[in-house]
């Protein structure tokens, strides 16, 4: 369980968003969610179309984007009203919390609470980086950088699809 989350962790880590693709993993499933590893186990169509029914489930796919868009929200008061660097900080703080609680995650609530902790962290660094990056670079370069920033967590995302559409 702790590998699995620890995964979650990494892959947020090195910039990939959107791993939601462990939600599938037999593992995550079978501690976390029995029922739905139950009924993946019996069910023997390839049909993948509405395989999970189930809302928490979907809660905890959900409170990814949920919380970061909130999360951005206070992020461009936060960095207005603190500047850049304090903006960041706080949202790193808040990502590390998160990571802690979902590296010692036992039940589902601890998950989706570090979860959307997680996904905080990435909000407030989604308003944050961009106005520090722009500000501390070279005229010349701001836009390279920004753009630069955007497309890392591009290739995350595309990675951590692939790393997931293989198991």
């Amino acid at each position: 369980m702790v590998v699995i989350i620890q995964e979650d962790f990494w892959l947020k880590f090195l910039g990939f968003l959107d791993a939601g693709g462990f939600t599938s993993m037999a593992p995550f499933l079978k501690k976390l969610f029995p029922s739905i590893y139950h009924k993946q186990m019996d069910d023997t169509s390839t049909n993948q179309y509405c395989k999970f029914d189930s809302r928490i489930l979907t809660l905890f796919t959900s409170s990814l984007y949920l919380a970061a868009l909130v999360a951005s929200f206070f992020g461009s008061t936060m960095t207005k009203k603190f500047g850049g660097r304090k903006s960041m900080m706080l949202g790193g703080i808040i990502f590390l919390v998160g990571a802690i609680i979902n590296a010692a995650a036992v039940h589902i609530s601890m998950l989706i609470i570090g979860r959307v902790l997680l996904d905080i962290g990435v909000g407030f660094a989604n308003k944050s980086v961009p106005l520090y990056l722009s500000k501390m670079s070279p005229y010349n370069y701001r836009g390279t950088f920004n753009v630069c920033f955007k497309l890392m967590i591009t290739i995350g995302i595309l990675l951590a699809n692939l790393m997931f559409a293989s198991n």
